[in-house]
């Protein structure tokens, strides 16, 4: 993509037939619905309404659902994955992103169901295939969790 085409994009929504084109998650394991305010090598916002129909609802915990740390952490990561294959103008055909390391990660509220679910990422490095991040997923502009990752684009084997 040609550096005017991608500050054209910037601020532009990203919907989930881009998302299914951009990470190679699928459900049940994707955990973005969509992506707004979208800053190429610089920043996103992914979105996710959390329902009561989530498989981890079932055992995290019945009587008191609550979305587990980790997958809002991945959530994070994936809308990271977003904006990493978007700045990138990306073919992920035969490659996929992995994170390569969470740091300073700290939960400050439970997220339910009927929660929307903000994730907030920044670019606070890029080198080449290498991005490392800040990440705050926030309900109600209320911070649910945070972390600082980084996350590099692997050939598939």
């Amino acid at each position: 993509m040609e550096t005017a085409e991608a500050e054209n994009d910037a601020g532009a929504a990203i919907d989930m037939q881009e998302i299914l084109k951009r990470i190679p998650h699928r459900y049940p394991f994707l955990l973005i619905d969509r992506a707004e305010a979208y800053k190429p090598h610089a920043s996103i916002i992914g979105v996710k309404c959390v329902t009561a129909n989530e498989p981890y609802f079932q055992g995290h915990f019945p009587d008191n659902p609550v979305m587990p740390g980790v997958l809002i952490i991945e959530a994070l990561g994936q809308t990271g994955g977003v904006l990493m294959s978007k700045s990138l103008n990306a073919d992920v055909t035969g490659k996929t992103i992995f994170f390569a390391s969470v740091e300073n990660c700290r939960f400050r509220a439970p997220v339910r169901p009927g929660d929307v679910l903000r994730m907030h990422v920044d670019v606070l490095k890029h080198r080449g295939d290498v991005f490392k991040f800040r990440g705050k997923a926030l309900v109600n502009e209320k911070l649910a969790a945070e972390c600082e990752f980084a996350a590099v684009v692997v050939e598939n084997r």
